[in-house]
């Protein structure tokens, strides 16, 4: 079978590629090794959960999936309080004071998923391939070609859309370059006694970041990252206890918690790979690159990789390029990459900078919240960084945009 794209991985970024392209004149491939996606717990909730920033959330209505996420198992902020443990300082963000409703939502990842996966079934140009398991690539002068488990497919641009372990990266030897953080992110869903006031809360700790994301009425995702030995034991203990320590970790502000559902441990870790592009190939999201959760990130620089692909891909097809050249695929790699590295940058700065250290350090991170409070102009800036409204944005990311006409 030819086709013109082939993404491998049917994740959200994946997803979000294959919307994108819908409705365009190439013919797209979807390979995804899990037979089905797993919805969401009736009586709880993933324990995944991604921050939307307000450009992600522009993208998802530009490609047509908004309509299909469940609004009652969407969170809202509208605020941000951050905290310390080592100092007094503390800063409160508003997104009141940029003109807009809120700052972002919280979803659960199997959610967004499902959503993208009903609208692509409202493409006729977008052919899944599920399940099945990639087991070779290689690459020719005009095309790659994929052997899957029992299916060849070749296509002019092959997308690694299949994670921080990419059997696409893997498989092309495209090396990696990356740290352990030496950090346990424990994840969580809990009901609080008082309302979460659909803010994002976070306390940076000795040990990490511990940030309590608002889900609907009083729940919400806990991301706890801290070394591996207090991640392990936080897992092992019983429910009151955990609940307990959490509350006592947030200083007693929502009253007491219960939880809802499993308790889950990942490991974190950067990765950055050394080059985005090779002729026929290109990596996003997760096969690009991976941050530290501590500013929630991950997803949206995955969709901002996705959607500026598109757009390279949108530019080329009008000037009758070859979607697959080197040429064509630099502009994408030279549009995210250098973004992608700053941002990981200035996660590294933050985590070094909030991550315990002496009297110096807390006494510089406690001058540098109760400043930032202080200083409107700077504020605005960091909310407009935490809701994605900086930078080269790609068309889809902005509210109003098309990418494609519709097929006649």
């Amino acid at each position: 079978m030819t086709l013109d794209v082939v993404i491998v991985g049917g994740g959200m970024v994946g997803l979000s590629l294959a919307c994108a392209l819908g409705n365009s004149p190439l013919q797209v491939g979807l390979v995804e090794s899990s037979p089905h996606t797993k919805a969401p717990p009736a009586d709880g909730f993933d324990l995944r959960v991604s921050a939307l920033t307000l450009a992600s959330e522009a993208m998802l209505k530009n490609i047509g999936a908004w309509p299909h996420v469940s609004r009652e198992r969407l969170g809202v902020f509208r605020e941000m309080r951050v905290w310390d443990e080592g100092s007094p300082g503390a800063v409160h963000f508003d997104g009141a004071e940029l003109g807009q409703p809120h700052l972002g939502h919280i979803a659960e990842n199997c959610m967004l998923q499902m959503a993208l996966e009903r609208r692509i079934a409202e493409f006729s140009n977008v052919h899944w391939y599920r399940p099945a398991a990639l087991e070779e690539i290689t690459v020719q002068r005009d095309y790659a070609e994929l052997r899957l488990d029992s299916t060849r497919l070749r296509a002019r641009l092959v997308v690694a859309a299949d994670g921080a372990r990419s059997r696409v990266r893997e498989g092309l030897g495209i090396p990696v370059h990356g740290k352990d953080y030496r950090q346990h992110a424990v994840v969580a869903v809990v009901q609080s006694e008082r309302p979460h006031a659909e803010t994002a809360w976070q306390r940076f700790l000795a040990t990490g970041p511990l940030a309590v994301l608002p889900l609907p009425d009083k729940f919400s995702a806990i991301v706890w990252s801290t070394t591996p030995e207090l991640a392990t034991e936080l897992k092992e203990l019983d429910e009151a206890r955990f609940c307990q320590r959490l509350d006592e970790a947030l200083e007693q502000r929502f009253g007491g918690f219960s939880l809802v559902g499993p308790r889950g441990v990942f490991p974190l870790r950067r990765q950055h790979a050394r080059r985005y592009t090779e002729p026929r190939v290109a990596l996003i999201g997760d096969a690009a690159h991976t941050v530290h959760p501590l500013a929630g990130q991950g997803a949206n620089l995955g969709f901002l990789d996705a959607i500026a692909l598109a757009e390279v891909l949108r530019d080329a097809l009008a000037r009758d390029c070859d979607p697959g050249s080197h040429a064509v695929l630099r502009r994408y790699e030279r549009w995210r990459k250098g973004h992608n590295h700053l941002v990981q940058c200035g996660m590294d700065g933050f985590h070094w900078l909030f991550s315990g250290g002496g009297k110096g350090r807390q006494l510089f991170r406690g001058l540098g919240l109760e400043m930032t409070d202080r200083m409107p102009l700077v504020k605005h800036e960091i909310m407009q960084f935490a809701a994605g409204l900086q930078g080269d944005l790609p068309a889809l990311a902005r509210h109003n945009a098309a990418l494609w006409p519709p097929l006649s």
